[in-house]
């Protein structure tokens, strides 16, 4: 017969020490799993919200009818390389106050209603401007008149019309804030969330340049007099505009 002392040093057969590591190992897979889905969930959610934000702010349908007296003097080639020019200024202010906007604006002691009083001042002076040139456009056929439009619009490429008019203070008040919900304390997260709203200012970018690419259908179907009355019109709206962001400021900047 064997003694107690011989019995307890052997372990009961029901004892099994390698089921530990396995259910701890599975554990941490359906975890990872979790954290994933959680993750991707909130990169779609934060695009989707990028999207949506900038959409009304850049309007690049109505602001491609705004550039459209722009190119009325550039062929095909010319036009399509103003508007790269264009869509590659819009994405780099884009990306450069995503990145340190809030931190340029600290830098230089400004606020954004100040920026948005700036900028639609800026915007009312551009429509004020067209709405007071009494240009005749049939005086405009000569190569020299071509030449001086085509040297005139690049000095315009990017402002006007990428700044404040494509990307203006209501873009850069949207990316402050859209970076600002985007933070996190995770690095990680961080570099998931600014990638989401890289993304959307990129569909913004593709968008700006597929309806300011095709501004001249549009010219087609107004004709010459449409052409000018639509002018006149988007000129006024433009100036309404420009003031609407200026009274915006201004009533932030008191309240």
């Amino acid at each position: 017969m064997s003694s107690p002392s011989r019995r307890a040093l052997i372990p009961p057969p029901s004892q099994k020490t390698y089921d530990v590591p396995s259910y701890k190992a599975d554990h941490s897979s359906k975890s990872g799993s979790v954290n994933m889905a959680t993750e991707l969930h909130t990169f779609i959610h934060l695009l989707f919200i990028g999207v949506v934000a900038l959409f009304p702010v850049v309007n690049p349908i109505g602001t491609a009818f705004v550039v459209m007296p722009y190119f009325a003097q550039l062929d095909e080639a010319g036009k399509e390389q103003a508007v790269r020019k264009i869509t590659m200024y819009a994405f780099f202010i884009c990306t450069v106050t995503l990145i340190a906007g809030a931190w340029i604006l600290k830098l230089f002691g400004l606020s954004i209603p100040v920026v948005r009083l700036a900028g639609g001042i800026m915007i009312c002076k551009m429509g004020w401007e067209f709405l007071s040139s009494d240009k005749d456009d049939s005086a405009d056929s000569s190569k020299d008149v071509n030449t001086t439009k085509h040297r005139s619009i690049e000095n315009q490429l990017f402002y006007p019309l990428t700044f404040p008019l494509t990307t203006g203070a209501g873009t850069i008040s949207v990316l402050l804030t859209l970076s600002a919900h985007g933070a996190d304390a995770d690095l990680r997260q961080l570099a998931f969330n600014m990638t989401a709203i890289l993304l959307a200012i990129i569909v913004m970018c593709v968008l700006v340049y597929v309806f300011f690419l095709n501004t001249q259908r549009i010219e087609r179907y107004l004709g010459s007099q449409g052409e000018r009355i639509f002018n006149r019109l988007i000129a006024f709206f433009i100036f309404c505009v420009g003031l609407q962001i200026a009274v915006t400021g201004l009533k932030t900047l008191f309240t």
